[in-house]
């Protein structure tokens, strides 16, 4: 009932914002361009938040579907080869900041996965990372052997996050500064899709963070 109450909430903000401009253009005077211009743009920005949050949605119910049936396969794999291709992914987006995205991870790591669900992971934690840093800054995405587990973690010298929200922001929907995270086209499901990809690999994610301090998230998977 929470999860269909906070879809309901995300989908009428955007479907409510088109509606009403729509209804605007279609009521004034549409030889003017300018204004004419504005708001088409301002509904163009709210469709693709509407496809953002629907296209998160269809991804966690289908992770979650496969999770249940014991669809997902993992196979032996190097962490570096998922590694990489989640940092070309971003890497335009981030280009665009001019945030600097350094990769370090040794060939040799290996661990049991599913690269596209691993990868999708890795873009929805290098994605943030790039949305709350700063234009001029470093991300770093890195992975290391420790024991009987591999890290993978996506650091960043953002805002931070202060430590009372820490345990709920891989909830669905939960959002530290929820004007933030809309505007910068946040779903509030990316961390959520993160925690779910994570448990399908046996593995956990967590988080260490401080207001000023920036952020590091922390993909744990178990050593093969």
């Amino acid at each position: 009932r929470e999860c269909v109450s906070n879809v309901s909430h995300e989908l009428k903000t955007p479907i409510t914002t088109i509606k009403g401009f729509v209804e605007t253009l279609l009521d004034g005077d549409l030889d003017e361009q300018e204004d004419t211009r504005k708001f088409l743009g301002i509904i163009s920005k709210h469709s693709d938040r509407l496809n953002a949050i629907i296209e998160d949605l269809l991804s966690l119910s289908r992770i979650e579907r496969e999770e249940e049936s014991a669809g997902i396969e993992l196979v032996p794999g190097s962490v570096d080869v998922v590694l990489m291709a989640a940092v070309q992914a971003c890497e335009l987006k981030a280009r665009d900041k001019n945030i600097t995205l350094e990769l370090a991870c040794d060939s040799t790591i290996r661990a049991r996965i599913n690269p596209p669900l691993l990868e999708q992971a890795l873009v929805n934690l290098i994605d943030n990372a790039v949305k709350y840093s700063d234009p001029g800054s470093v991300v770093g995405i890195e992975a290391v052997s420790a024991g009987q587990e591999i890290r993978i973690e996506v650091l960043d010298r953002g805002c931070g996050i202060p430590t009372g929200h820490h345990e709920r922001i891989f909830e669905r929907f939960y959002r530290v500064d929820k004007a933030r995270s809309r505007n910068l086209g946040g779903t509030g499901l990316g961390l959520a899709i993160v925690k779910h990809i994570a448990v399908t690999h046996s593995g956990s994610v967590s988080v260490q963070s401080a207001p000023g301090k920036g952020s590091t998230f922390t993909i744990h998977l178990p050593s093969p």
